[in-house]
């Protein structure tokens, strides 16, 4: 949490902080109040050093009735430890909020205009959604896509409980600047997929912050969505709203969504910047068309599956590993590292959660120590409901994988097989010249055998390969290794 030196309280009762503002090594950051009131650009050592959240913890603790210790334990719940996906969070979320005010400068005669004429147009109600005459938005959006339990609430939450929320500003380079500054605010998406939902949470919230009436003011009058969303613009604009963060975006679902993310492209053009949270299952959301594909994955697109077993996992288990409270301390070991990643499957929330109910089960029984038994045992006891998705996991199945949309895997690169079909369809096609091939190719002699290629045992066609050697079908094998389900049981089921 930020140590505010400057704080004040705003008539509602909420903190606040007195604007000051500070010279940027780039010229252009250097016109905007909105911008040189934010906290300084970091380097990455500075980053790591913000974000860390260490327990309390101390070495006589041990010797403290077990009673107590079985609490102390729950202290690694607090721990954060830094890992290179967050380092990219935090700058994408500063670069969000700072490229999108650079249009917005409060003192641009453009944009002031551009601010007057929409509430004019708002008020006589002619207000075009697509129409920014003298204003090019800088605005972007940010996507953070990962796995349920890798931790992409609590890494945003770290990021932005080092900005200040909001801002008061006063006087800036001798001149009157009367204005609140709302840096960020942060909503969820509405399960039902209501975009009207979403509105009335946007007004509720910015009230709730700032003390003013907008919900009473907008929404009691049954105002219906497009008369709110030139409004939920202009009231942003009147705030200097810096990012707009909504989380479990995978909540957007079938009926409403295109409303939703129409509304997200559109608050995008009109100038507000916008940061995306979901699990894999709202990765399909922002690919149905170029134009919602192009904004709202303009800036930053950080994709966080759960780890491999390797330096990142290795990292995170060996930063809590002292944090023991148990009678007798235990020292790390690969053993042990791989027993955890394999009750695990490198899913932050899940390693932090097996070592700290670990640590209480040997409390508990009186063990006092960790081990690999107590470990595995308390996996089964404690994950049981998350067996099926953890086997799913482990499995590397697609098939098994696509059941549990929170846990889909998102390559980061196309399938070969998609390039090779992008590439066949970009290629002309020449009839004639296909002509000469066969016409060669028919009175060619023989081919010479073509050596074996050899593939690794986990690429599929390695299976294939060994099926037809064994004289199988395609379809035998992907059917043996559990990579599709029996099409007979589908055909018998039907047949009346």
């Amino acid at each position: 949490m930020m140590i505010l030196s400057n704080a004040i309280f705003l008539p509602n009762g909420m903190e606040a902080i007195k604007a000051e503002y500070k010279e940027f090594p780039l010229e252009e950051f250097n016109q905007n109040p909105l911008i040189q009131a934010l906290p300084p650009l970091l380097d990455k050592a500075a980053i790591i050093k913000k974000l860390m959240v260490k327990p309390i913890y101390k070495e006589e603790e041990k010797h403290v009735d077990s009673a107590y210790r079985i609490y102390m334990v729950n202290r690694l719940f607090q721990l954060f430890t830094p890992l290179p996906v967050h380092i990219e969070v935090w700058n994408m979320i500063h670069s969000l909020i700072m490229q999108g005010y650079l249009a917005r400068n409060p003192f641009d005669k453009n944009y002031k205009q551009y601010i007057n004429e929409s509430g004019r147009e708002i008020i006589n109600r002619s207000y075009e959604i697509n129409s920014r005459q003298n204003f090019r938005t800088t605005a972007g959006c940010g996507t953070f896509i990962g796995y349920s339990g890798i931790g992409k609430t609590t890494t945003i939450n770290r990021v932005l409980s080092n900005i200040p929320q909001v801002i008061v500003h006063n006087q800036y380079k001798n001149i009157h600047y009367n204005q609140i500054q709302l840096v960020w605010l942060k909503l969820e998406a509405p399960s039902n997929s209501s975009l009207k939902a979403l509105c009335l949470q946007f007004f509720m919230k910015i009230d709730e912050l700032l003390g003013t009436n907008n919900y009473k003011k907008y929404v009691s009058r049954n105002m219906s969505v497009d008369h709110m969303l030139p409004l939920i613009s202009q009231v942003s604009h009147n705030i200097g709203l810096g990012l707009l963060i909504i989380d479990e975006t995978q909540n957007i679902k079938k009926r409403g969504a295109d409303q939703i993310m129409n509304f997200f492209v559109y608050l995008i053009n009109s100038g507000i910047n916008l940061c995306l949270i979901g699990t894999p299952g709202a990765y399909d959301l922002f690919g149905k068309e170029l134009r919602m594909t192009r904004r709202l994955t303009g800036n930053a697109e950080i994709i966080y599956n759960n780890m491999k077993y390797g330096n990142e996992f290795s990292f995170l288990l060996e930063s809590i590993w002292k944090y023991q409270w148990t009678r007798n301390f235990v020292p790390f070991n690969e053993e042990l590292g791989k027993t955890i990643y394999e009750e695990t499957q490198g899913i932050s929330d899940l390693v932090i959660k097996i070592f700290v109910y670990s640590q209480q089960l040997a409390i508990e029984n009186g063990k006092e120590e960790l081990s690999i038994d107590l470990i595995k045992k308390l996996a089964k006891e404690k994950f049981r409901l998350l067996q099926p998705m953890l086997e799913a996991i482990r499995s590397g199945n697609p098939h098994k994988i696509a059941k549990y949309e929170d846990i889909r895997r998102i390559d980061l690169e196309k399938p070969v097989v998609t390039k090779i079909k992008e590439m066949r369809k970009q290629e002309p096609v020449n009839t004639k010249r296909q002509e000469e091939v066969k016409v060669v190719e028919n009175t060619a002699e023989p081919r010479k055998k073509v050596k074996r290629k050899e593939y690794k045992e986990d690429d599929l066609r390695y299976l294939l390969q060994q099926g037809v050697e064994n004289e199988k079908t395609p379809y035998q094998v992907l059917l043996e290794n559990e990579y599709i389900e029996d099409a007979t049981k589908w055909i018998e089921a039907g047949t009346p």
